[in-house]
C-alpha cells in the first residue's frame, strides 16, 4: 500500500551530516520499517484465509426476481449475507480466530435464476431459485437470509471426507440457521422427528439438545469430521451412543 512505499522513500533518504539529524531519521526508518514488517504480515494473514463473495442475478424479469431485487435487496444484500453468514458459521465453529481449522474456499458464489428447486449447493457454488421467493407469505426477506445461511455452511463445514451421513450434514447446516435466528414459524419444534439423523430441522433440534450437555459440541463434532467421521464421536464428546442420546430426547419431550 502507500505506506509501504512511504517506508522504502524514506529509507532511501541519504544520510545527513549533522549528527543529531542522523540519529532522528535512523529512528525514523527503523520505526517505520517494523510497521511495514506488522501491517504486511496482518495483509498476509488476512489474505491467506479471505474468502471472496460474488452473486450473479440471472432472474431477468420474473416474479421471483423481481421480489429479489424489490424486497430484499437484490445483490448488494444477498453479498452482504454471504459475508455474514460466513463470519456466523465461524463463530459456530469456533474458528473466529483458529483460521487453521477451517475449510478455506477461496470464493462462495451464488447465481440467482428461475428454476425448480429452492436451492443447492455445489463445489462452492449456491444455485437459488427464485421462483420460490415468489410464493412465500410472511417475511421472504428472512426467509431468503436464512438459506443463504444454511447453503454457506456447505462451503465452511466438514463432511469427515465424505464419510459422515448425508443427514447429519444437512442437521448441522439447519443448526447454524437455527443459532442465527433465521428458522421459519413451520421449523421443526424441539422433539420433532424419527430418528436423530433424519436431517434438517429435525437433526438441528437434536444437536441443539446436545449442545445442552457440553457447550461447543457442534464446534467440536465438526473438528473431529475434518478427517472421517463415525457415530463414536457422540460417545467420544457425550459419553453416550447417538441412539442412546436421541431415546432420551424423545422421552425428554414426553415422545
Amino acid at each position: 500500500g502507500d505506506s509501504g512505499r512511504h517506508c522504502l522513500k524514506t529509507q532511501a533518504t541519504p544520510k545527513k551530516k549533522e549528527k543529531k539529524k542522523t540519529n532522528s531519521k535512523s529512528l525514523e526508518k527503523m520505526t517505520c520499517h517494523k510497521i511495514f514488517i506488522v501491517v504486511s504480515l496482518i495483509l498476509a494473514v488476512s489474505l491467506v484465509n479471505a474468502v471472496e463473495f460474488s452473486v450473479v442475478d440471472n432472474t431477468g424479469d420474473s416474479a421471483g426476481g423481481r421480489r429479489f431485487r424489490d424486497e430484499i435487496g437484490g445483490i448488494s444484500y444477498a453479498t452482504e449475507s454471504l459475508r455474514a453468514a460466513t463470519d456466523f458459521t465461524w463463530s459456530v465453529f469456533q474458528q473466529t480466530n483458529n483460521p487453521s481449522d477451517r475449510r478455506n474456499p477461496p470464493m462462495i458464489s451464488m447465481v440467482m435464476e428461475n428454476g425448480d428447486y429452492v436451492a443447492y449447493s455445489s463445489e462452492d457454488k449456491i444455485r437459488f431459485n427464485a421462483g420460490y421467493l415468489a410464493g412465500v407469505s410472511g417475511d421472504v426477506r428472512k426467509e431468503f437470509t436464512g438459506i443463504v445461511y444454511h447453503e454457506v455452511v456447505h462451503s465452511l463445514q466438514w463432511d469427515g471426507a465424505g464419510q459422515a451421513p448425508r443427514m447429519l450434514v444437512e442437521g448441522i447446516a439447519d443448526y447454524v440457521k437455527l443459532k442465527a435466528g433465521y428458522v421459519s414459524s413451520d421449523f421443526v419444534a424441539p422433539g420433532g422427528g424419527d430418528k436423530w439423523d433424519q436431517g434438517y430441522a429435525v437433526t438441528a433440534r437434536f444437536l441443539e439438545y446436545c449442545s445442552d450437555f457440553r457447550s461447543g459440541f457442534v464446534a467440536e463434532l465438526n473438528k473431529k469430521m475434518r478427517g472421517g467421521y463415525t457415530d463414536g464421536f457422540f460417545v467420544e464428546l457425550l459419553g453416550k451412543d447417538v441412539n442412546q442420546l436421541w431415546r432420551e430426547y424423545k422421552a425428554n419431550y414426553g415422545q
